[in-house]
């Protein structure tokens, strides 16, 4: 009598067993995910360390970094202020070549060239304390708000904005 009811516990186990690996392969080939992989992180992302502001001010000239979504997310904005305009020279050129890398998206913008217009970015002497901006073309929408990004000017590099 024992046997009987272990075997019929057994049974039992592997005939859930199988059932839930069949959901599992349904809800798979369905296109929908185990409820672990819609979870968020519980933290905050961090835009730029106050050892990295210090750094961009007192090295390159620059603070108030910011990047932001613009025109239904075509287009993102990279402003900054200049605390220094010598050491800050490089944006101002324009000759120098700016890129903006998406980290999660591997995505490489350049800043856009209108007909009249010419490129999408403030350039000539620079003055202190004054803000500037410069637009990177995003169109398909590549970086989305929240992703990390980094922007290269020439030989600068500004890493781990947060796009708002």
């Amino acid at each position: 009598m024992k046997a009987r009811s272990l075997t019929m516990s057994l049974a039992t186990r592997f005939a859930s067993g199988v059932c839930l690996a069949a959901a599992l392969i349904q809800g798979a080939e369905a296109g929908q995910s185990s409820p672990a992989a819609h979870k968020h992180s519980p933290y905050l992302p961090v835009s730029v360390s106050q050892h990295a502001r210090t750094y961009y001010g007192m090295m390159k000239g620059i603070d108030n970094l910011s990047v932001r979504s613009t025109a239904s997310g075509n287009l993102i904005r990279f402003s900054y202020r200049v605390t220094d305009p010598q050491a800050a020279h490089l944006l101002g050129e324009k000759t120098a070549t700016a890129y903006m890398y998406g980290e999660t998206s591997h995505a490489l913008l350049e800043i856009p060239v209108m007909d009249k217009v010419g490129p999408l970015r403030q350039t000539g002497p620079l003055e202190t304390g004054r803000e500037y901006w410069m637009v990177f073309s995003n169109k398909g929408s590549p970086i989305k708000a929240g992703e990390r990004v980094d922007v290269f000017i020439g030989s600068l590099h500004v890493d781990g904005l947060i796009v708002e």
